[in-house]
């Protein structure tokens, strides 16, 4: 599929009646996972906002974005990794 088309497929996904709905989830993950789900969430806003966007991510709504960054901060925040993630970000920079 070409770019375009992926983009229109997730569109209509995303119009879809009930997908603006909030739904409560109750789960359970490892530190480890929380740690990487966190990780793999920010590199995805970084190559959003470097403008090196795939297909699927060129038309997320902003909000939509902001909503996924705050997940992934609660998740650390729950898994008490929220220190040690500055730390980690802090040892990339050198």
């Amino acid at each position: 599929m070409t770019t375009s088309e992926v983009a229109k497929v997730m569109d209509t996904i995303m119009s879809i009646p009930g997908m603006n709905e909030t739904v409560k989830m109750d789960f359970r993950i490892s530190r480890k996972n929380a740690l990487l789900l966190h990780s793999i969430i920010e590199r995805g806003m970084d190559v959003k906002e470097g403008g090196d966007v795939p297909g699927l991510l060129e038309n997320i709504p902003q909000e939509t974005l902001q909503e996924l960054r705050t997940f992934s901060e609660d998740c650390l925040q729950k898994a008490g990794l929220t220190e040690l993630k500055d730390k980690l970000k802090s040892l990339g920079r050198k």
